[in-house]
């Protein structure tokens, strides 16, 4: 489901982006979790070839987000292109709840969003109310 906040403001962008909610087999959902970080850590830094040869210089990281639940984090990303200084900044939040995994994702742009852990907090907030 796409998820949007219109911009406020001159400097301010909106935030653009989608939501996802998984339902894992038992302990499935937990073991997807510790994959995304296994994958985040093995490949941290790499190229991607894009179909027209130009490459671009990828980087991945993970932290914890800062969310109530069984399991969390924000997967961040940049991609670097070779002609253009300012490279496109993404962010991706996982919320692990029993054997589900709600996800939402930030559209990359070139200025981070402070807003995915907000919108990732009303997603959980809206799930918990649905009685999940």
């Amino acid at each position: 489901m796409g998820v949007e906040r219109t911009p406020v403001g001159d400097d301010d962008l909106g935030w653009f982006g989608q939501e996802s909610l998984d339902r894992y087999g038992p302990g499935q959902a937990a073991a997807v979790m510790d994959a995304i970080r296994s994958v985040v850590r093995g490949c941290a830094n790499y190229t991607r070839t894009l179909a027209d040869g130009t490459r671009l210089q990828e980087t991945a990281s993970v932290t914890a987000a800062q969310m109530p639940a069984d399991d969390s984090l924000l997967l961040h990303t940049t991609s670097a292109f070779p002609s253009d200084p300012d490279p496109y900044v993404g962010e991706t939040a996982f919320v692990r709840m029993g054997d589900v995994i709600l996800m939402v994702q930030q559209v990359p742009g070139q200025k981070a969003s402070p807003d995915t852990e907000q919108v990732l907090a009303a997603a959980v907030t809206a799930y918990r109310a649905a009685g999940g």
